[in-house]
């Protein structure tokens, strides 16, 4: 993919279950190197409007154009290996006795199998080195997947999902369940991610503003299913987006390219 050419077009779309619209009127469009983050409170429409990204859930209305195919007028299985996803199911499906390197070196198939059951050369096993590299993770080379922390465990899966060259990378929640020195070994990783030279736009979930890497240039935000805002970091992440954004007044700062928020204190 060129940069700038879009990858995602999601254009006025109501996804509604049981009654309920789940999010309504999106738009988003996500462009070849571009960074986003995926912003909301819980239950505001973030995991709806993955799934509806990575082509698992039709919306009621609008339509959705995945790498210029328009869902619904193709055939999904063609598209989904051109997707890498990192969250709770592929974690599943590891073998912990695997050491990293050949937990990353089987996202080449999109398979979590003993790599005996496929043929890799050694310039796939370079490349399944430097996307450790990528990560910051390249130490852990050798570490079997079950002796490892839960911070190190998504750094490796992260680098594995990087493996087959996708041509876009969904994280949803990387940093959940993690402690501060693990959420910020991994903010650096995905700070190296987005600093590398590879083209794949990369959507990455989270509803901390702490969470945000540096590199990561757009932001779209959701409320109520519905989007606050939406562009380029610099210019739409603000205190008055934020407060809409959780329904009550936040004052935001940024530090040292990272972001920082907090509620006034009353009286």
């Amino acid at each position: 993919m060129s940069e700038g050419a879009p990858v995602v077009s999601v254009d006025g779309v109501t996804v509604i279950k049981d009654g309920n619209r789940l999010i309504q009127d999106v738009d988003w469009t996500i462009r070849a190197g571009e960074r986003w983050i995926l912003f909301g409170a819980n239950g505001s429409g973030k995991t709806t409007l993955m799934e509806v990204v990575s082509s698992y859930l039709f919306p009621a209305r609008g339509s959705v154009h995945l790498f210029g195919h328009r869902l619904g007028k193709v055939d999904v299985r063609k598209l989904r290996p051109r997707i890498g996803y990192v969250g709770p199911a592929p974690t599943a499906l590891v073998r912990t006795t695997f050491p990293s390197i050949e937990i990353v070196l089987t996202g080449l198939h999109a398979s979590f199998v003993d790599t005996r059951w496929h043929t890799y050369d050694e310039a796939d096993w370079e490349r399944a080195r430097e996307c450790l590299r990528i990560l910051h993770a390249d130490r852990l080379s050798d570490r079997q997947f079950g002796t490892m922390s839960e911070g190190e465990k998504k750094r490796v899966l992260i680098a594995r999902s990087l493996m087959s060259r996708p041509d876009l990378l969904l994280l949803d929640e990387p940093g959940s369940g993690l402690d501060l020195g693990a959420r910020e070994r991994l903010v650096d990783s995905l700070a190296a991610l987005a600093a590398s030279p590879e083209q794949t736009p990369v959507v990455l979930v989270t509803h901390h503003v702490e969470e945000i890497p540096p590199g990561f240039d757009h932001i779209l935000m959701l409320a109520g299913g519905r989007v606050v805002t939406s562009g380029r970091i610099e210019e739409v992440l603000t205190s008055e987006a934020l407060s809409e954004t959780f329904d009550m007044p936040l004052q935001l700062e940024r530090r040292e390219l990272r972001w920082h928020a907090w509620a006034p204190q009353s009286g």
